[in-house]
């Protein structure tokens, strides 16, 4: 049986048994809230203070923590991490087993491959009172490849395609390449040069 623990859910969502939608993490969270047309499926987790448009997908064993905002149309693939304190766009494809950090930023029309990893600390247990935990930024139309690794604070411009496998450790340009590990910057040949589209 699904739980809706604190959770508005708009028209004709559905909530798959063993999923949990607005987890309450602590005892004065905000609801869940969820637009119309959503589909969570079993054993997603989606805390309180987490705000969905229209028309969302989970796949299984995903888990959204606190204080993300997730606009319409966006899919999070099964044993997807989202650790709270993300901002998502309109249109986004996030594929099976990704993991994106607290203070991360991902435009609209992105696309995210399998098993990529996002990092958000730059000195992990160390330098503590020198820095601020930062995740990558993302603009709109990315491409991110599957197995890719992005180091924290990282700009990714728009249009630009990282390569499957490849470590980014410096911003990257709109409408460019990054491939390899570490990533070298390349021109995005000319026949990519064009919006990611997704189908209704």
């Amino acid at each position: 049986m699904s739980e809706l623990h604190h959770a508005i859910l708009g028209a004709r969502c559905v909530i798959q048994p063993q999923a949990i939608v607005g987890l309450l993490y602590r005892p004065d969270c905000a609801p869940a809230r969820l637009g119309d047309d959503c589909l969570v499926r079993a054993f997603t987790v989606i805390y309180g203070d987490v705000v969905i448009g229209h028309r969302f997908r989970s796949g299984h064993h995903a888990l959204i923590r606190e204080h993300t905002v997730i606009g319409d149309r966006v899919l999070v693939g099964t044993a997807t991490i989202i650790d709270g304190h993300v901002t998502i766009g309109h249109h986004v494809s996030i594929q099976s087993r990704v993991y994106i950090p607290t203070y991360t930023t991902i435009g609209s029309y992105v696309f995210i491959g399998p098993a990529a990893v996002f990092t958000n600390d730059k000195y992990p247990l160390r330098r503590r009172q020198f820095h601020r935990l930062q995740g990558p930024t993302l603009a709109d139309h990315v491409t991110i490849g599957a197995n890719a690794t992005l180091l924290p604070g990282i700009h990714i411009g728009e249009g630009a395609m990282v390569a499957a496998g490849s470590v980014v450790t410096r911003d990257v340009p709109p409408w460019s390449l990054a491939i390899g590990a570490p990533a070298r910057i390349l021109p995005l040949p000319e026949r990519l040069r064009e919006p990611n589209r997704f189908a209704d």
